[in-house]
């Protein structure tokens, strides 16, 4: 869940530099959590490494994948409580029923 807002965070403020002390404070996470949430963040495509190496600043790698992160905060912003829900459901299906949710289908 973490990850999630971290995410979501990121991209409400693309012009913002982040440190890993103001997301920790933000999400209320220990900065060793928040250390990791970023590096992971970094790894994935989603944020770059601004200005020192220390800050991270939001910039997916690709258009494919900014326009998913803008679907899931879409998502996120009109389903906060299922999402969460699923997000702390068992673990063998909650992972199926998240990628499921966001299956791209020839109507749309």
């Amino acid at each position: 869940m973490a990850q999630l807002e971290a995410l979501l965070m990121t991209r409400s403020a693309p012009q913002a530099e982040w440190s890993v002390a103001v997301l920790a404070k933000r999400l209320y996470v220990s900065e060793k959590q928040a250390a990791d949430l970023m590096a992971r963040l970094f790894t994935d495509g989603f944020l770059i490494k601004a200005g020192s190496s220390s800050l991270y600043q939001y910039q997916p790698n690709s258009d494919e994948l900014r326009q998913l992160v803008d679907r899931v905060a879409e998502s996120y912003s009109k389903h906060l409580v299922p999402i969460t829900n699923l997000i702390h459901s068992k673990p063998q299906t909650r992972v199926r029923e998240f990628a499921d949710a966001f299956k791209l289908r020839r109507d749309e």
